[in-house]
């Protein structure tokens, strides 16, 4: 709060793991992701490379994450993805 009582706040996006579970079609997953025993290997959903690139795209208007490039935001999904054991299919 500053002196003068004036406040601001920022809005975010969803998290890129909301965003890839909602993309894979997964609706409630209690605790831990279930089925996803072995990140990488396990797969709980897929989601595909338009998902990966629209979730990109969503991340990439937070005004923390302009500065890095569209190809790198969908790497980031990308392997974010596979830690959750969601596998990305072409």
């Amino acid at each position: 709060m500053r002196p003068d009582r004036s406040f601001s706040f920022e809005i975010r996006t969803p998290t890129t793991a909301w965003l890839l579970l909602q993309a894979a079609g997964i609706k409630e997953v209690k605790g831990k992701l279930k089925g996803a025993q072995k990140p990488g290997t396990d797969t709980i959903g897929t989601v595909s490379l338009k998902h990966v690139y629209e979730i990109a795209k969503i991340k990439q208007t937070e005004p923390r994450l302009t500065g890095l490039s569209l190809e790198g935001l969908c790497k980031s999904v990308i392997s974010q993805a596979k830690s959750m054991g969601v596998k990305v299919v072409p």
